[in-house]
This record gives structure tokens, sequence and C-alpha cells, in this order.
């Protein structure tokens, strides 16, 4: 059942990304896409409920389900900042990767068709899990703020100022204000599952001392909070350009996307 709700899912994204892909290019703004992308919300929290009873415990357990994870936070944080700083277009960049990373949890092989019922819970690991995934959403959606500021950036160089997309994009200065917030959100997010990685770590399970040495994902965790907070530093101290920040923002979540595709 879970697979017909992921496609469904699926769809209302693709559907975001199309039909706010053509009112752009008719230069007309449209609240459609956050409506397609809150009922593809609704679907992908579903999919996770589903998986999560057929766990029972949260459903992170394969890498399907930690796709279907990101693209859940990516909406959920697409939601609030889009609402919150009216960046209705933010939803025509944000849906495409929404789709990409459902299309991906839809591969046969992605998704244990019949997953292990957990005895118990190791509450340290879901938090680890939980907050890292979280903090990916909103990473990710830094890196999509930070493209439309590329964009708007190319189409101001190229004096292309009449377009749909341009007339559409929010100001410059606005857009990398809302990369910086989210970048500080998502840094302060992954720590506390970087944090919680490690307890996980050095609490006992089933009675033991402690599980010896980090994971692959802790050691990915904390690779990707020192790069993310390396970048944070540098812009504080010394300041970055914005095209420069920008860049740095979606190189690096390209990068991390890679590396935990790889895992």
């Amino acid at each position: 059942m879970e697979k017909w709700i992921l496609f469904a899912a699926l769809m209302l994204a693709v559907i975001a990304a199309l039909q706010g892909a053509n009112y752009v290019h008719r230069g007309v703004r449209s609240r459609w896409t956050s409506l397609w992308l809150l009922f593809s919300f609704v679907a992908q929290f579903g999919v996770l409920a589903v998986r999560g009873q057929m766990r029972g415990s949260c459903p992170l357990g394969d890498t399907g389900e930690v796709l279907v994870f990101s693209a859940w936070s990516l909406t959920m944080c697409y939601l609030a900042v889009g609402t919150v700083y009216r960046l209705s277009l933010l939803g025509v960049f944000t849906a495409p990767l929404v789709s990409f990373l459902l299309g991906l949890a839809l591969i046969p092989g992605m998704m244990d068709v019949s997953p292990e019922h957990a005895k118990s819970t190791d509450a340290w690991r879901a938090f680890h899990a939980g907050f890292s995934v979280l903090a990916y959403g909103a990473l990710g959606l830094s890196s999509v703020a930070a493209v439309m500021f590329l964009v708007l950036n190319r189409q101001l160089k190229d004096a292309h100022l009449s377009t749909g997309l341009f007339k559409n994009l929010p100001p410059a200065r606005d857009l990398i204000g809302v990369v910086r917030r989210l970048l500080v959100l998502g840094v302060i997010i992954l720590t506390l599952g970087v944090i919680c990685g490690v307890m996980m770590k050095a609490a006992p399970v089933d009675g033991s001392a402690g599980s010896e040495g980090p994971s692959r994902h802790l050691l990915m965790a904390a690779g990707l909070w020192l790069a993310y907070a390396a970048l944070l530093v540098v812009t504080w101290w010394r300041g970055l350009p914005p095209r420069k920040l920008a860049l740095a923002t979606v190189v690096l979540f390209v990068l991390s996307l890679l590396i935990f595709l790889v895992l």
C-alpha cells in the first residue's frame, strides 16, 4: 500500500513542478504550487506512517525510507519558510528536487518489502537519524534558495530583465538572507543529530558497555557538520561575497547528496 501512496506523493510533486514552471513562464505567480506540495507532504507523511507501523520504530531503516524522509523534511521546510518569507517561487525550485528524491525511493530494491519489526527502540539512534534528516531538509532548501540567487544573478548580468522568471524572483538581498538563515538552522539541527549520535555510541545496548567505534553514518554527519560549520565561520569572520556563498552552499549539498547515495 505504501508504494501507491508514495506514487501519489511523487505525482503531486511533479504536478507542482510542472504547473509552477508553466506559471513562471507566463510571468504569473501561482499559489497552487504550495497547495500541490502540501498534498504531497501529506502523502509523504502517510508513507512514513505506514513504514513506521511496519518497523515499529522511526522509518529510517533503508535507503528508500531515508529518501522519503528527506523529501518530507525538505517539503516541510519549504512550507514553513516559503510562507514566512513569502517566497512562493521557492516551491517551483523545490518541487523538482522533491520529485527526484521520491522517484529514487520508488526504484525497486530501495525499500525493504518486509522490514523486520523492531523488538526494542534505541531512542538515541532514532533522535540521531531524525535530526540528521531534518537538517538535510533545511540544508537542501538553503541550496535551492542559493540556486535561485545564482539564476537571478545571471539574469541581471545578461540583462534578461523581461522574462517571467526574473519578474517573479525575490530581491537578491532577500534570497541570500534566506540562504544564511537556513544554513544556520540546518547546522543547529545537525549539531543535535551529531550529539545524539555520540550518545548513541556511548550508551549501553542490551546490557553491553556500548557500541564500539563510530558508524559510517555518524562519521558522515560529523564531516558534513564540519564542512557547513566551516562555511558559516568563514562567512561571519572574513565575509563571503553572496555569489561565492551561494556556490559553496550548492556544492556542499550536492557533495553530501552524492556521499549519501554512495553509502
